[in-house]
């Protein structure tokens, strides 16, 4: 049994499904927190910055900031979603970014599980930006760039 204690962000709608967004363009995130090798909800966050720039532009920084302060006022480490914009190139230096592909909201849980202790090893080494995992379902990590 490990004990490694996570908390994650999964980007969805407001159905609580993931769908074809960019992690800063959906309608709320959903805060699990794995330990005991489960995965509990711990809040929803309202993304009330989805449409925060007058003009709507890929890779706000503005946009982007303000997601980061959201998430980490929750503790957050890993953020999961089917896609993510231009802002990776912000989030990877608090957040490890998951890029799950062909998983729905109820196998996600068992996919990431199946891949916990490279996310759990990344997090360890806390390098200065960290790399985004592609799960589908085997897993790819590649460097930011």
């Amino acid at each position: 049994m490990n004990n490694y204690k996570i908390i994650f962000a999964f980007a969805v709608s407001r159905t609580n499904k993931f769908e074809a967004k960019h992690f800063g363009d959906v309608d709320k995130y959903l805060i699990y927190e794995y330990s005991n090798e489960s995965f509990n909800l711990v809040s929803h966050q309202v993304n009330k910055y989805k449409n925060l720039d007058e003009k709507p532009v890929h890779g706000s920084i503005k946009k982007g900031d303000s997601i980061i302060k959201l998430l980490q006022k929750n503790h957050v480490q890993v953020l999961v979603s089917l896609q993510f914009g231009r802002n990776i190139t912000l989030i990877n230096k608090h957040f490890i970014p998951v890029a799950i592909h062909n998983c729905n909201s109820e196998n996600v849980f068992q996919v990431l599980s199946k891949h916990i202790k490279w996310i759990a090893d990344e997090l360890e080494i806390n390098p200065p930006e960290y790399r985004l995992f592609s799960i589908n379902p085997g897993a790819l990590k590649t460097t930011i760039k």
